[in-house]
């Protein structure tokens, strides 16, 4: 019976087996009076996944060597000289791709959706710097993200902006996470990579509004340090949360500090918090009033923030191209006069019901308002608690670099007179 089985399933294969062979080449390629040559089929190279790992590999040695010159060396011209390198390598050799600030997107997918998984290679780009941070402080943004040290690179005459505008525009990085959480876990769109500015610049591709959008960036650079980098940059989030319970982190001096000011001056990013010794009773009641109406005022602000995104959620949810196509038909009357958009013609001669696809965007915009709720709320709590840190002064004696927005890249310390072998804390 199995050599009847066997011989049986020869006699398909060589029945089936010419037709198929026909089948491919019955048809004579399309010729075209333009001098069109039809393109040879290309495969992915196996090249291609030995280069994703061979970029983790180096950022693990540049984040690993970039720990060891803040931490240990205290030498700000090895950051320097390593971030070139950053930018060299992960910028324009490997084209800004994969890198770490999109990969939130990837990963937001991979949770939320379970038709996609995550590459291994990406999943690592987003978790490494993020583990450094934790331990070590912002390393990532001193020398290994290509993002910040091409900002670097053009800022000559930063100045000193306010904390309160500081905050208001450091509120701008959240909201931008926010929706790209909110877009990738909808499988709508990748925003961070659309809009990313300077990838167009590392492979010379960038529309012209994208290229536009990265010189306004580098212009404002110029005395604005690293605009990006403080109030756009979506997994700048993920690091100032991670960077606040750092196990170590850079400090200005390697001993006590004598109060010289210099470290206030140099540094562009108004990461240093300033000494705060001075005792006001009358002060300290007004900021404990302040305080308290704030706490009570923050799920007033949380719950605002919930109803607006409620509200909001037809309005996100027309990103999504289903729902524009889906609202696009029931805008266009079907009528012989008129030619049919491309988008309709496609989507008619697929042989989808448009039945099939109201339904599929039903599921899709009650998606959105679950998730336009979660972003509103989020936006009303990161609001709540801005003016809740500004209002706050916790009371030091040193400069002392702000865990949380200080990005370990040294130029502080480089212009500490303190004596520089001693050993940091």
């Amino acid at each position: 019976m199995r050599r009847k089985q066997v011989i049986l399933f020869f006699l398909i294969i060589g029945w089936l087996s010419p037709p198929a062979v026909m089948a491919i080449q019955r048809f004579p390629k399309p010729e075209f009076e333009s001098g069109y040559v039809v393109p040879d089929a290309q495969l992915p190279l196996p090249r291609a996944e030995l280069l994703a790992w061979l970029d983790v590999t180096v950022l693990l040695l540049t984040l690993s060597l970039a720990t060891y010159l803040v931490l240990k060396r205290r030498s700000r011209m090895g950051v320097f000289l390593l971030s070139l390198f950053s930018l060299a390598y992960f910028g324009f050799y490997r084209q800004g791709c994969v890198c770490s600030i999109g990969a939130i997107q990837n990963v937001t997918m991979a949770l939320f959706s379970g038709s996609y998984t995550v590459p291994l290679t990406v999943l690592f780009f987003f978790l490494i710097p993020l583990v450094f941070t934790l331990l070590f402080g912002r390393t990532f943004c001193a020398a290994v993200c290509p993002f910040g040290t091409f900002q670097d690179l053009v800022s000559f005459r930063p100045v000193r902006m306010g904390a309160w505008l500081n905050a208001f525009l450091g509120m701008i990085p959240y909201l931008y996470l926010g929706l790209a959480v909110l877009f990738a876990a909808t499988t709508t769109e990748f925003i961070i990579c659309r809009y990313d500015p300077f990838v167009g610049i590392f492979r010379l591709n960038a529309s012209f509004g994208m290229f536009l959008f990265a010189g306004l960036l580098l212009v404002s650079g110029v005395f604005i340090a690293r605009p990006y980098c403080r109030f756009l940059c979506p997994y700048g989030v993920l690091l100032n949360w991670m960077s606040q319970f750092s196990w170590k982190h850079m400090t200005i001096t390697p001993a006590e500090c004598i109060q010289c000011r210099l470290c206030e001056n140099v540094c562009p990013y108004d990461a240093i918090d300033f000494p705060q010794t001075k005792k006001n009773p009358a002060g300290q009641r007004k900021q404990v009033n302040q305080l308290i109406l704030l706490s009570l005022l923050l799920p007033l602000l949380v719950l605002g923030g919930v109803w607006t995104g409620g509200k909001m959620h037809l309005t996100l949810a027309g990103v999504n191209s289903r729902v524009r196509l889906a609202r696009m038909i029931q805008a266009t009357p079907v009528s012989k006069d008129q030619p049919e958009i491309p988008e309709i013609t496609a989507f008619r001669s697929s042989g989808v019901q448009q039945q099939q696809l109201m339904t599929e965007v039903a599921t899709i915009e009650d998606d959105f308002l679950t998730g336009s709720r979660i972003f509103g709320g989020f936006v009303g709590l990161v609001f709540g608690i801005t003016l809740i840190r500004l209002i706050r002064t916790p009371y030091r004696t040193d400069y002392l670099p702000n865990r949380g927005t200080c990005f370990s890249c040294a130029k502080c310390m480089d212009y500490c007179p303190v004596l520089k072998d001693k050993t940091n804390n």
